[in-house]
């Protein structure tokens, strides 16, 4: 058995007529304010790839090594983009900054990951690039931070580059996780990736999300701050991660790829999970019974609807809805 395997529990169930058709399972925690914690569900022990969710932490690496960036574009350094326009411009404002362009990109050339972006791309008779890549805004910040820092850009994606060796270093921290259990490998953008536990990837974004009170100067600060109060740069139209921090402010959430997910909450409080077979389909129910555990819609300024509406993913048949996708965990604390 592999050690995701071990110990995972169902996550949630889809629902068709009046039987459960599937179920996804993985591991979630949810943790209060002082990083026990409150609700468990499979393993939060388990070592996962953060993936893109690990973006936050990145940035808070750059910051500490000479990045400079307003709010706006600090947002898109920690993002998995649509390639709006809005995004591609500002991925190339940053890169302006540096004295670079697109050429200086190495991140993997990709389609942009909204179907009207890619259609509007595509028609301007365009192929797959690395600024509408989801990650170009990172790389163009990793860039951006190599230019401030003196680092070499040619070889920012070396994992022994000093920009990775930040970053690794700044994850550790932030995770709590032990440097002899890291393993490390390449995301899909061609990025070095390095693996966390589940808990302690929640521990990081309880940390990253409260640190606008408890260290309102510090990078992790800068970071929170931009994330939420830009939070369309961080994904874009349609997607959960700027749906649900619209819906709570100084709410901290990403997203990344096989069903991997952080949240931070403003008084720092925090959940992570990784659906097990990587599928995205049971993401925005988990995530809405998560927020609903930690209490979220209750926190001041949040709109309760909104979380409930990204949490409804409806089953269809014949074009109409016959059934759902729901959590198959219960709201309070579990094992």
């Amino acid at each position: 058995m592999t050690p995701v395997l071990r110990s995972a529990a169902p996550l949630a169930e889809v629902v068709r007529g009046d039987l459960v058709e599937s179920v996804h399972l993985g591991h979630l925690v949810t943790l209060d304010a002082s990083g026990s914690v409150d609700l468990a569900v499979g393993d939060p022990s388990t070592v996962i790839w953060p993936r893109s969710s690990v973006k936050p932490f990145q940035a808070v690496a750059m910051l500490r090594h000479g990045l400079s960036l307003p709010p706006r574009l600090l947002a898109l350094a920690a993002a998995s983009h649509n390639a709006e326009d809005f995004h591609l411009a500002g991925a190339r404002e940053i890169l302006a900054g540096a004295g670079l362009d697109e050429s200086a990109l190495r991140n993997t050339p990709d389609m942009p990951v909204y179907p009207p972006a890619a259609f509007a791309w595509q028609e301007q008779g365009n192929g797959p690039a690395s600024i509408t890549q989801n990650c170009s805004g990172k790389h163009a910040a990793m860039l951006a931070t190599c230019v401030a820092a003196g680092w070499d850009t040619e070889t920012y994606l070396d994992p022994a580059h000093p920009l990775q060796v930040a970053i690794r270093e700044t994850l550790l921290e932030l995770t709590g996780d032990h440097a002899s259990a890291l393993h490390v490998t390449v995301d899909g953008c061609g990025a070095p990736l390095f693996s966390t536990t589940l808990q302690g990837m929640a521990r990081a974004f309880g940390r990253l999300a409260g640190a606008p009170v408890t260290d309102p100067t510090s990078p992790e600060a800068q970071v929170a701050r931009a994330m939420s109060s830009f939070p369309e740069m961080v994904g874009g139209t349609g997607r959960d991660a700027t749906d649900v921090m619209r819906a709570v402010p100084g709410l901290v959430a990403k997203d990344g790829a096989d069903g991997v997910y952080g949240v931070g909450l403003p008084d720092g409080r925090a959940l992570a999970f990784k659906v097990l077979d990587g599928s995205p389909r049971p993401r925005p129910a988990v995530l809405a019974a998560a927020l609903a555990a930690l209490g979220a819609g209750g926190l001041p300024g949040a709109d309760p609807t909104a979380l409930d509406r990204v949490g409804r993913t409806p089953v269809l048949g014949g074009g109409a809805p016959v059934g759902e996708v729901r959590a198959a965990f219960a709201s309070g604390r579990a094992s």
